[in-house]
C-alpha cells in the first residue's frame, strides 16, 4: 500500500476522507493504543530506552490523556509535524523532552531521549551527550541545569546549529509515513 517515493506534501494534500479510512483501516475501533502504534511501527520488543522514546511520543500526541490516540489528534499530531510552525514543533519537543512532566528539561531527560532516538534511527552520527552539551552550553545561559519552555524556545531559534540539530534528531518523516502508508520501511 503506498509509495515508498511519496514526499510528506503529498501525504497530507490528500483529502481528509482518505486519511480517515486510513486511520479506520489501521485501528477500526477509531482509537490507537499505544499497543497498536508500536505494532503498526513494527517497534515492538525494542531496548527499554526506544520503549521509552516511543512512549512519550504517544503521550505527547495523545492530547486528551485517555490512553489513545483517536482520528482528531492523529490529524493534529501529523500536521504539527508536517507544517506546524517552528514555535509550535519546539513546544512539542519540549513537552516530549520534560518526561517527568515538571515544565524543566534537564540533561539527563535529553539524554534520555536522544538515546532512544539514535536507538530507533540508528543515527549516531553525534552522541547523545555530545549533543546535551552543545545544547546546554548554548542555552543554558545561567547554567542552572535545566530548560524552562520559554528558555528552549528563545535559546534554539537563536542557534542554528541546535535548531538543525533538533530538526534531523526529531525527523518522525519515516514514521508519518509508516502510519499513513501502513507499511513498514
Amino acid at each position: 500500500m503506498g509509495n515508498h517515493g511519496s514526499n510528506l506534501d503529498d501525504i497530507l494534500a490528500e483529502d481528509m476522507h482518505h486519511w480517515y479510512n486510513k486511520f479506520m483501516k489501521e485501528s477500526p475501533s477509531g482509537l490507537i493504543t499505544l499497543f497498536e502504534l508500536k505494532g503498526m511501527l513494527g517497534l515492538r520488543g525494542m531496548n527499554e530506552n526506544a520503549t521509552s522514546y516511543v512512549d512519550q511520543v504517544f503521550f505527547t500526541f495523545d492530547m486528551d490523556g485517555d490512553g489513545y490516540i483517536d482520528f482528531v489528534e492523529y490529524i493534529a499530531a501529523i500536521s504539527l509535524m508536517l507544517k506546524g510552525e517552528i514555535n509550535q514543533k519546539l513546544k512539542w519537543y519540549f513537552k516530549l523532552f520534560d518526561q517527568d512532566g515538571n515544565g524543566k528539561i534537564d540533561k539527563d531527560e535529553l539524554e534520555t531521549i536522544f538515546t532512544a532516538i539514535q536507538d530507533i534511527t540508528r543515527n549516531q552520527d553525534v552522541t547523545p551527550e555530545e549533543i546535551v552539551s552543545l545544547i546546554f552550553e548554548k542555552i543554558d545561559i545561567n547554567g542552572e541545569g535545566e530548560l524552562t519552555l520559554e528558555e528552549f524556545i528563545e535559546g534554539a531559534k537563536d542557534h542554528d546549529d541546535i535548531m538543525e540539530m533538533l530538526k534531523k534528531m526529531m525527523d518522525l518523516t519515516p514514521v508519518l509515513i509508516i502510519i499513513v502508508q501502513g507499511i513498514v520501511v
